[in-house]
């Protein structure tokens, strides 16, 4: 019996560690076949050699509580019009979308029509953005952090997050809400990843623009804590995180 296999975004230890079993299944599955009346041909192999050990629900870090979490606020929220800023279409916006519609802007393009989604292409870091009291409900889930650092074809601008906080608060009604989420732990840029913001650093941001109706996170061994208490030792430490996940439900002032 010959294979060619094509194993990719595997670590080799990984590999070389399952395929044994793999190709022991298969000497298995192929013995069946010859006694079996069933017409089932084989095509090509296409292993997959990492599901085995992993456990039945394998969560997309941050995004599966963050989204289902704010999606849930929007729902019972009911806003007159609710726009996103770049957060996970397969994720939050797919949420959304279920019981509403939803406008979404970016600045890359989203080809595929998807039923309950109006998309424009809009670059969030421009001085001259011209949306001004646009909405009564806007969310920018792990977005943020990007803005600027050329990572999703957006211009290099080391300002990019402070444009973009400017623009999206300019886009929110007076009494609207501003859901809104960030990386959170020791202040850096990680070029051209993402940067990470100190809670301190948030606060200030928020100062006089918003109130604040609720904060919760997912700390770094991925728990996540619903309306956690911004005490000044949590916000000082940033509750432990060298990199997680801080969750705003603001109303702007």
């Amino acid at each position: 019996m010959r294979l060619s296999i094509i194993v990719k975004g595997m670590p080799l230890f990984s590999y070389l560690k399952e395929l044994p079993t793999f190709l022991k299944q298969y000497r298995e599955i192929r013995r069946q076949a010859g006694q079996s009346q069933s017409v089932f041909p084989f095509g090509k192999p296409y292993p997959c050699l990492m599901d085995r050990d992993q456990e039945s629900g394998v969560l997309a870090e941050h995004y599966f509580y963050q989204d289902l979490y704010v999606a849930r606020k929007v729902f019972r929220n009911n806003p007159l019009r609710h726009v996103d800023i770049g957060s996970r279409i397969d994720g939050f916006v797919s949420h959304v979308a279920s019981f509403r519609e939803i406008e979404v802007l970016d600045v890359r393009d989203l080809p595929p029509t998807i039923p309950g989604v109006r998309f424009t292409r809009a670059d969030l870091t421009a001085r001259d953005f011209p949306l001004v009291d646009y909405c009564d409900s806007l969310s920018c889930l792990h977005a943020l952090e990007h803005f600027g650092l050329g990572r999703y074809g957006d211009p290099v601008d080391f300002d990019g997050h402070l444009i973009g906080w400017e623009n999206m608060t300019r886009m929110v009604k007076g009494g609207g809400k501003f859901y809104f989420s960030v990386p959170i732990g020791e202040q850096r840029i990680e070029f051209n990843a993402h940067r990470v913001f100190s809670l301190a650093y948030l606060l200030d941001l928020m100062k006089n623009r918003y109130a604040i109706d609720s904060f919760s996170c997912i700390n770094d061994g991925q728990q996540f804590i619903a309306d956690a208490v911004l005490d000044a030792d949590s916000i000082r430490n940033n509750f432990g995180c060298r990199y997680g996940c801080g969750i705003f439900e603001l109303t702007k002032r």
